[in-house]
């Protein structure tokens, strides 16, 4: 499967028969300026509703948009309730965390996650490939809180996302303050990679995607 990150926390999915999955489309606001999605998906993901990832109208085609467990085009998803700070939700709501198996690979995207897992939560996550987690702080986890999910996880391949960039101006870090003194960092020329379960890395691997708008 290829996937490739269009920015913020919008990812772009491709399994090897050619189904495509959006994750958590951004819209358009004056303090996130990534270009507009043009790309057709069969199936759009959304952890929560705020704008920056619930812009389902963005995406072409007629994709079915996926919000917990279900099981749409084959693909079976997981939905993870959890909260989008450490309040319970009382500051910015809920949010899902919605875990996938793409050609034999199991992909989770964290969302907005405003909180570290319990034991239960990590174990309800179950074993996870390739781990899409926000890492900017502010609105979500920050770097440490972040880390700490990783260490909990133990996935095989990190993907950060949600950090601030030149078209994000909103009040969050950069991704170095969460690649800070770790090991196995590849800081990618591209928006795009390519993984398959039988050249998944021995050791977990940190990617550093490029966004792609």
């Amino acid at each position: 499967m290829k996937i490739t990150y269009l920015g913020h926390a919008t990812f772009m999915i491709i399994s090897d028969k050619g189904t495509k999955i959006i994750t958590d489309p951004y819209g358009a606001r004056p303090d996130l300026t990534y270009g507009d999605i043009r790309e057709t998906a069969d199936i759009v993901t959304v952890s929560h509703d705020h704008s920056d990832h619930n812009n389902v109208a963005s995406v072409r085609g007629k994709p079915e948009v996926v919000r917990g467990t279900t099981r749409v085009k084959g693909i079976e998803f997981k939905g993870i309730p959890v909260f989008h700070d450490e309040a319970k939700g009382s500051q910015r709501g809920k949010n899902t965390i919605l875990c996938f198996d793409v050609d034999g690979v199991r992909v989770c995207h964290l969302g907005d996650i405003g909180h570290r897992l319990s034991e239960a939560q990590v174990a309800e996550l179950g074993k996870v490939d390739v781990l899409l987690v926000p890492v900017g702080g502010y609105y979500t986890i920050d770097a440490k809180a972040a880390t700490q999910i990783c260490d909990a996880v133990a996935p095989t391949v990190i993907i950060p996302m949600h950090f601030k960039t030149s078209k994000c101006a909103f009040p969050i870090a950069e991704v170095d303050e969460f690649l800070r003194g770790k090991r196995n960092v590849s800081r990618m020329d591209s928006s795009e990679a390519d993984f398959s379960r039988e050249k998944l890395p021995a050791a977990t691997q940190i990617v550093v995607l490029k966004p792609a708008l």
